[in-house]
């Protein structure tokens, strides 16, 4: 089967000009998920970047203002695309607490390469979500960012499951705090499985992620 070519749309407050537009545009977004993942956030730098892809500074800089603002951009296309397969996995889904499970599973399970969407590495993406992302929010400016909407997407992710979680039980007191836990909590347990193993539960091959999350959500509401 041919693959789908999926366009995910980002707002274009994200960039200064649309990366997805051009070659050029992608090749930057392609190499900066590889360099942010093997670098860190911290030393990756828009002069190595350029180096790397055989372009000047200056021409990054038409498409990104600051290496924060790739960052920004890089975790909104992360949560359009999850908002994408969420509502792939869970339309017409008559079970509210299938559909429930079937957003959980997709929030919580290892992150595999999406072939439909062809400059971007999805699982060195996700690495980023998980060990960088808290770098876009901790910020002086973190409150002026959220107010121009540039954590929507993930908020609307959140929003979502939260509903998905109330159409279950519409008394349930805190939808939002539990999902957003669920999401952080198993970005925490993926980076402890493989750097320190002794704060998980993990087991290869067992996927005690996906089903700690599960039972702790089912648990929760019930």
């Amino acid at each position: 089967m041919q693959a789908l070519n999926i366009n995910i749309t980002i707002e274009p407050h994200f960039f200064t000009k649309d990366p997805a537009s051009t070659d050029l545009g992608k090749k930057i977004v392609r190499h900066s998920i590889e360099m942010i993942n093997e670098l860190g956030f911290e030393a990756f730098t828009f002069r190595k970047l350029g180096v790397a892809i055989g372009s000047n500074e200056s021409s990054i800089y038409r498409y990104f203002e600051s290496k924060h603002a790739l960052l920004v951009y890089l975790i909104n296309w992360y949560w359009s695309w999850i908002e994408y397969k969420l509502v792939f996995v869970t339309t017409n889904i008559p079970s509210a607490k299938e559909k429930l499970n079937n957003a959980i599973v997709l929030l919580t399970q290892e992150t595999i390469e999406d072939t439909n969407v062809s400059f971007i590495n999805e699982v060195l993406l996700h690495k980023i979500i998980i060990s960088e992302s808290s770098k876009a929010y901790h910020t002086c400016d973190i409150d002026a960012e959220n107010e121009k909407g540039f954590y929507k997407t993930y908020k609307r992710v959140v929003q979502r499951v939260s509903s998905m979680v109330l159409e279950i039980n519409p008394s349930f007191e805190f939808p939002h705090m539990l999902v957003s836990t669920v999401i952080e909590g198993a970005h925490h347990q993926r980076y402890f499985s493989e750097h320190i193993p002794a704060l998980t539960d993990v087991v290869k091959g067992k996927n005690n992620i996906v089903r700690f999350y599960t039972d702790l959500v089912f648990k929760s509401i019930s």
